[in-house]
């Protein structure tokens, strides 16, 4: 006879009969800036495909900024989101090094959008990951993930290092804080909406 449910376990409708649209969106930003947090922190259907560092990462992976970080993501995190009743996101997060570009490709194809993490201690390795979204044709939004001890700048001085289009969002999270997170999700999918209403030529 099986026990009943612990009431702290979640519900979660695989197949909620209200959805009628989702969206296939990329979470993506060099390594170690939080990709594999963020996705864990706000989506309850999460696949995570990391391996633990080896030797043959000395001298490959940047670990300045997490001196601590013992794993890394090799294909991708995955996790899905009912932003509400009615709109699903699945949620695709990619690798940060370049060695992974095939896949980040194979990832991008289909994807709305993408959320673009940043670290304020190293703005430079940023850039790769956002010309691979202005190659792919990939609309996005910025987000800086707030580590401890980071300075803060002001925005427009993070738009300048970053080379921003004063369209493009730039918002602000902790990775670890579901709420701050779901914000910066909710501004990129603004953006989104607002893109698909614009007229074309």
């Amino acid at each position: 006879m099986g026990s009943a449910p612990s009431p702290e376990t979640p519900r979660i409708a695989y197949n909620p009969p209200t959805v009628t649209r989702s969206a296939k969106l990329l979470i993506t930003g060099p390594f170690g800036v939080g990709k594999t947090t963020l996705v864990g922190s706000v989506a309850p259907l999460v696949l995570r495909m990391d391996e633990t560092m080896t030797e043959a990462s000395v001298g490959v992976d940047d670990l300045r900024g997490t001196p601590h970080k013992t794993t890394t993501t090799v294909a991708m995190d995955f996790g899905r989101l009912h932003l509400n009743e009615s709109l699903v996101l699945y949620l695709f997060g990619t690798p940060g090094q370049v060695r992974f570009r095939p896949l980040w490709e194979g990832l991008a194809d289909g994807a709305l959008g993408a959320l673009v993490l940043v670290d304020t201690r190293d703005l430079d390795r940023c850039h790769d990951v956002l010309d691979l979204l202005e190659e792919h044709g990939t609309p996005y939004a910025v987000a800086v993930n707030r580590f401890e001890g980071a300075k803060d700048y002001p925005e427009e001085e993070i738009r300048q290092a970053l080379d921003l289009a004063d369209s493009t969002p730039l918002t602000s999270c902790d990775a670890r804080d579901r709420q701050s997170c779901l914000r910066a999700l909710i501004t990129l999918v603004e953006y989104l909406s607002a893109r698909q209403l614009e007229p074309h030529p």
